[in-house]
C-alpha cells in the first residue's frame, strides 16, 4: 500500500513537472523569440534573424509618433496610477472592514469594472465622455483607465488590512493620536507592500490597455498599444518588435523592482 501511494505520488509530480513546463515555455518562447526578432538588422520581421544589430533600437529614438504616443501612455498610466491609489486605498479604509450591506455594495461596484466586457466598457465610456465633453482628451482617458485599475488597488489593500492587527490601531487612539495620525504613522506604513503591489498592477494594466483607449483616444492622443498594432496591420515595421522588446525589459525592472520593495510575489499570494 505504502509503494502504491509512493508511485501515485510520484506519477502526480511527475504530471505536474511536465504541464509546467509546457505551460512556461509557452509563456516564454513568444517573449524570447520577440527579443531575438528585435535583433534583426535586415528590413523585416523574420525569424531566425540572418545578423543581430542595434539599428532598430536606435531608430526609436527617430519615431517621433511613437515617441510621442510611448509618451502619452506613460502621462495616462502615471495619473491612473495616483488616482486609482488615493481612490483603492480610501474605499479600502471604509469596506475592509465593514460587515454593512452598504459595504457589500460598494465593493461589488468597485469591482464590477472588471465583470464588464472590456470593449462593452470602452464604448459605453465613448458615448459618456461625449455627453460631458471628455472624449478625445488626456482627462477623458485617464479617467477611463481609472474605472478599471481602481478595483487592483482596491483588492490588495483590503487584503493587506485584513493581516493588520486591530489592537496596534486601538494603541495608537488610547495614546491620543488622531485617526488620520493613525492612519499616516501607522496603517499606511504597514499596508504599503500592498498598495505598492496595486499600484504596480494599475500601473501596467493602464500602460497595456486597449478597450477604453481604443475607443477614447483620437489622433493627438494617440496610446502606445493601439499604435503598434496599427503598425503592425500594415507594414510589419521592425521598429514594433524593437520598442516591444523595451516595454518587455521595462516591465521585467519594474517588477524586480517591485518584489525588492513591495514583495509583489507575496502580496498575490
Amino acid at each position: 500500500m505504502r509503494r502504491r501511494r509512493d508511485y501515485e505520488a510520484l506519477s502526480f509530480g511527475v504530471a505536474i513537472g511536465v504541464l509546467s513546463a509546457v505551460a512556461i515555455a509557452f509563456l516564454i518562447a513568444p517573449t524570447l523569440i520577440l527579443l531575438l526578432t528585435s535583433f534583426t538588422d535586415s528590413e523585416s520581421l523574420k525569424f531566425p534573424p540572418s545578423g543581430y544589430s542595434f539599428r532598430w533600437y536606435a531608430a526609436l529614438l527617430e519615431a517621433d509618433q511613437l515617441l510621442a504616443t510611448a509618451w502619452n501612455s506613460l502621462v495616462v498610466a502615471c495619473w491612473t496610477t495616483v488616482a486609482s491609489v488615493v481612490l483603492g486605498v480610501t474605499a479600502a479604509l471604509g469596506i475592509g472592514r465593514s460587515r454593512s450591506p452598504w459595504a457589500k455594495a460598494a465593493d461589488a461596484l468597485f469591482m464590477s469594472p472588471l465583470l464588464l466586457p472590456a470593449l462593452a466598457f470602452g464604448f459605453g465610456a465613448l458615448i459618456f465622455f461625449n455627453m460631458i465633453g471628455l472624449v478625445q482628451s488626456i482627462a477623458g482617458l485617464t479617467l477611463g483607465h481609472v474605472v478599471v485599475c481602481v478595483p487592483f488597488v482596491l483588492r490588495n489593500s483590503i487584503a493587506a488590512l485584513s493581516q493588520l492587527d486591530p489592537a496596534m490601531l486601538e494603541a495608537s487612539e488610547s495614546l491620543g493620536a488622531s485617526r488620520f495620525y493613525t492612519f499616516r504613522r501607522v496603517t499606511l506604513p504597514l499596508i504599503a507592500p500592498g498598495v505598492g503591489a496595486g499600484a504596480f498592477i494599475a500601473f501596467m494594466s493602464s500602460f497595456d490597455n486597449i478597450p477604453v483607449s481604443l475607443f477614447v483616444a483620437d489622433a493627438r492622443t494617440q496610446m502606445l498599444p493601439i499604435y503598434l498594432w496599427e503598425i503592425i496591420e500594415t507594414n510589419l515595421d521592425v521598429r514594433t518588435a524593437a520598442a516591444s522588446g523595451v516595454i518587455v525589459v521595462a516591465t521585467l525592472v519594474l517588477m524586480i523592482l517591485a518584489e525588492r520593495f513591495a514583495g509583489l510575489t507575496k502580496q498575490l499570494r
